[in-house]
């Protein structure tokens, strides 16, 4: 599966307030997710995928895992470190202001709607790996499971 077309560029805080782009985790393999710490069914159920292929893969791999808001009306830094913290503490969140996290989400092609329940946003179901460049290197649909995509990561990471 070749990766998507896109710009994977963004401007955004972490879940401790400070600024990163994507030039923070040069070095490092990232793993994006795009979701909402109010999601009631599909977004917990990413992460703890994710969970699940971080720790297939095993310690020490050198994944940076990041969680982008497409809520950041509500998703401050602190609502995101505590959701995180609770109980998906490998990842990083990542929020900003409306501008900055539609920017994000443009940049991964991702769609964001909220829908007439506030705890409705429709939002593109991707997981995507940008290489230690920041490339785009790989994508997963929300229907990969975590042996797939740990299998995968393996492939790219500890090539």
């Amino acid at each position: 599966m070749s990766a998507p077309p896109i710009r994977a560029t963004y401007a955004l805080v972490d879940h401790h307030g400070s600024a990163v782009t994507e030039a923070t985790y040069r070095g490092s393999w990232q793993l994006v997710q795009f979701g909402f710490t109010h999601c009631r069914v599909v977004c917990p159920r990413a992460l703890a995928k994710l969970d699940e292929a971080l720790d297939l893969l095993g310690d020490g791999s050198p994944v940076v895992a990041l969680y982008v808001t497409v809520d950041p009306e509500r998703d401050t830094p602190e609502v995101m470190r505590a959701f995180l913290a609770a109980d998906h503490p490998r990842f990083t969140g990542l929020t900003g202001s409306a501008a900055q996290t539609r920017d994000a989400a443009a940049a991964f092609r991702v769609f964001a709607r909220r829908g007439a329940d506030p705890d409705e946003i429709r939002h593109t179901a991707i997981t995507y790996l940008l290489d230690p460049d920041g490339r785009p290197a790989h994508h997963w649909p929300d229907t990969a499971d975590a042996a797939t995509i740990a299998a995968d990561l393996a492939g790219y990471v500890l090539a």
